[in-house]
């Protein structure tokens, strides 16, 4: 049986090897726990509605 996918599952399957490349990236320069805590800092950063681009304020 063929599926047909909508052009907005293949967008989300893009970014899904981009994010899967992206992870084996950081895996293999700097170790598992970075690359963790990276997405789960970009994971916060999106349900907080921070700025990616813009640099944080330090004190």
């Amino acid at each position: 049986m063929s599926e047909i996918q909508s052009e907005e599952e293949k967008s989300k399957d893009l970014f899904f090897k981009k994010l899967a490349e992206l992870s084996e990236e950081m895996i293999g320069a700097h170790g598992k726990e970075f690359s963790m805590g990276a997405l789960v800092l970009a994971a916060r950063f999106i349900a907080d509605g921070k700025s990616f681009s813009q640099p944080s304020e330090r004190q």
